[in-house]
């Protein structure tokens, strides 16, 4: 049984920084790809950064640059580095598990069966 739980979030001004970690069990955060997605209330969910089984990352462009993902295969733990934080990230921050051992991390939710239950962002 795959279990994926979101830590970290909460609130901050602009141009502040958050560490968002994601613990996983029944999974084998080493052997697949990893993502990190957001959503909006009313709007689709995005994602935000992947990471790859050779530690490949895929930033999307309105985080590139501010946001790093990386994982720590020993803690079984995703986590996300947010830096210069906008109120544009506002947002509930979801992890999410792949069953693709890939270089090439996908930002698209079909690539993801195991989803967190999210930890909100909020950047005012």
């Amino acid at each position: 049984h795959v279990q994926l739980v979101e830590s970290g979030g909460g609130s901050v001004q602009p141009g502040g920084s958050l560490r968002l970690s994601c613990a996983a069990s029944g999974y084998s955060a080493s052997a697949y790809c990893l993502a990190w997605f957001r959503q909006v209330p009313g709007k689709a969910r995005e994602g935000v950064a992947g990471i790859g089984t050779n530690g490949v990352t895929h930033l999307a462009d309105s985080v590139k640059g501010r946001f790093t993902i990386s994982r720590d295969a020993a803690k079984n733990t995703l986590y996300l580095q947010m830096n210069s934080l906008q109120p544009e990230d506002t947002a509930m921050y979801y992890c999410a598990a792949g069953r693709t051992a890939s270089a090439s991390p996908s930002l698209g939710q079909s690539s993801y069966p195991w989803w967190g239950q999210g930890t909100q962002v909020t950047v005012s």
